[in-house]
């Protein structure tokens, strides 16, 4: 049997002794993976005007069923499985997890109430709880820490792949069928990656520290890492930057279909490819640089998610007030390059400073608290908003988008705020 890894090294064997997969072709299925969860989350978006006509419903119902109906038991979930995830096969709580988000996304294009749609989002939640927190986990155990900010980089891609096709392909098939074929075709091959990864992907041996590091009980593992000023702040950077970007990208397609007088289709392939593709680029070259620059040194990454995530939020404000598609367009493109990075260098930081025993449970924690803010506060607060001035046109959306966004600028607060504390508190953890 292979000796369990060393704090900070790959692992190349299987707890039994067996042979990784190589890591880079179980970087791909997690990557594919990945791109499911968010092609599903985008999906309602990029149906957001098709879905409401079909149902006769308002921007605050709209809201609802991009945010808190997937969100709320999402959260929920997301802590005792991660916690089940420090302890149990990662792999495994991953396909399964794919499976079951996949399966109710078939169900939704099966609904015939919005109410079912929302019961539908429910389980998506539920299902999609069982993917970031372990896949992090899993990333941090497979690369060694010199390499990590470009596994998260390439694990980054998928936010911007999935989001093309959310935004893109969802209306695509749209056209060609009906909004319900798009979930349909999503669920399937949702079903068939998830069978993959369980297949493919080899569950890595733990770290030689854990096994002789006893599990603490979840209330006492909370109150340490509560207590750890840079996991707060790190939770404070995800939360409130994803609370900007995340509504923006909600709501974006609306706003073009509004705003510039565009299709539904037209609106979400223009969103997509004018954010995605700078932000494909953005993420890939943010996690070059945290290497290149960084060298294992993480407070320089917190610095570029500060000048990152500011740059951003200007970027998208920007945006939302064009008057002009052509200047959105424009102004797309640093708004990708910048938006695209930051979150890397979040969850980078995350597995910098937190024991082997406790990755999954922190990013957990990290990602609960941030999906609070991004996914349940943000999408409902614009559109409510949007319904309480509907009279202003696109005005009423870009008012409930200037509440949220700005909100981003705290994150970059508290990224500056977390160069001073990481070293300190990885060095606690770690005693």
């Amino acid at each position: 049997m292979a000796a369990p890894i060393t704090a900070g090294a790959a692992a190349r064997f299987t707890a039994s002794g067996q042979p990784l997969t190589n890591r880079w072709l179980a970087l791909a299925l997690l990557v594919m993976v990945a791109v499911l969860n968010y092609a599903d989350r985008f999906l309602i978006p990029g149906l957001a005007q098709p879905i409401k006509a079909h149902f006769g419903i308002s921007d605050t119902v709209m809201g609802a069923l991009m945010g808190p109906a997937f969100a709320l038991l999402y959260s929920v979930f997301t802590l005792p499985i991660a916690r089940a995830a420090d302890r149990r096969s990662r792999v495994t709580i991953i396909a399964l997890g794919c499976g079951f988000w996949s399966f109710f996304t078939l169900l939704s294009g099966l609904a015939t109430s919005p109410e079912m749609l929302a019961l539908a989002r429910v389980g998506v939640g539920i299902g999609e709880a069982a993917y970031q927190a372990p896949a992090a986990a899993l990333i941090a155990a497979y690369f060694p820490a010199n390499e990590r900010g470009r596994a998260f980089a390439l694990l980054g891609t998928a936010i911007y792949v999935g989001q093309m096709a959310g935004l893109a392909g969802g209306p695509a098939i749209a056209a060609a069928s009906t909004w319900q074929t798009a979930f349909h075709a999503l669920g399937i091959v949702g079903i068939v990656i998830a069978m993959a990864t369980w297949l493919i992907v080899r569950e890595p041996a733990r770290e030689a520290a854990d096994a002789a590091t006893p599990t603490l009980p979840l209330k006492q593992t909370m109150r340490l890492l509560i207590g750890t000023p840079s996991v707060m702040l790190l939770a404070t950077i995800m939360a409130l930057g994803s609370l900007s970007g995340v509504t923006f990208g909600m709501w974006g397609p609306a706003l073009f279909e509004r705003a510039y007088g565009l299709s539904t289709q037209a609106a979400g392939a223009t969103f997509a490819l004018s954010f995605g593709l700078p932000g494909l680029l953005g993420v890939l070259g943010f996690g070059f640089l945290a290497d290149r620059l960084g060298k294992g040194d993480a407070t320089v990454q917190m610095r570029l998610t500060a000048l990152a995530l500011g740059g951003a939020t200007t970027a998208i404000l920007l945006v939302t007030w064009s008057d002009s598609l052509t200047i959105a367009r424009l102004i797309a493109v640093p708004a990708g390059l910048m938006g695209g990075g930051w979150s890397v260098g979040v969850l980078a930081g995350l597995q910098h400073i937190l024991p082997n025993n406790h990755r999954a449970t922190g990013t957990a924690l990290v990602l609960l608290i941030a999906s609070m803010f991004a996914n349940v506060l943000g999408p409902v607060l614009a559109g409510q908003l949007s319904d309480w001035i509907a009279g202003a046109g696109p005005h009423g959306l870009r008012i409930g988008l200037s509440v949220a966004i700005p909100t981003g600028y705290i994150g970059v607060w508290a990224a500056l705020r977390a160069v001073r504390t990481l070293e300190r508190d990885k060095a606690a953890l770690a005693g």
